[in-house]
């Protein structure tokens, strides 16, 4: 189970994972190989926690930290929506931190 920002919980959905990280890998050189991978590995760690509930925020880090190593324009991609940046000096400081 997924718990969401705002409290509620949800089954995982591998579906949704690969969407979110499809849509940030657009027009890369990233191959379904390596977002199916990705997702393995994630998968992976999640069930080395042995918890009943994972808090979604655990995952999409997972996801950033990933796709860091992966692409970086991916990356910076998948952050601006999971992050949500206020304006573009948050915007920014991830470029710089890159």
């Amino acid at each position: 189970m997924l718990t969401k920002t705002d409290g509620r919980t949800e089954p995982y959905d591998r579906s949704k994972l690969k969407r979110g990280i499809s849509l940030a890998v657009v027009k890369r050189s990233v191959s379904t190989e390596n977002i199916e991978k990705m997702i393995n590995e994630i998968e992976e760690k999640c069930h080395e926690l042995a918890r009943q509930e994972i808090a979604s925020s655990e995952i999409g880090s997972m996801v950033m930290e990933k796709l860091r190593e992966l692409d970086e324009v991916a990356y910076i991609r998948f952050a601006s929506v999971y992050r949500q940046f206020k304006d573009i000096g948050e915007f920014r400081k991830e470029l710089d931190n890159l």
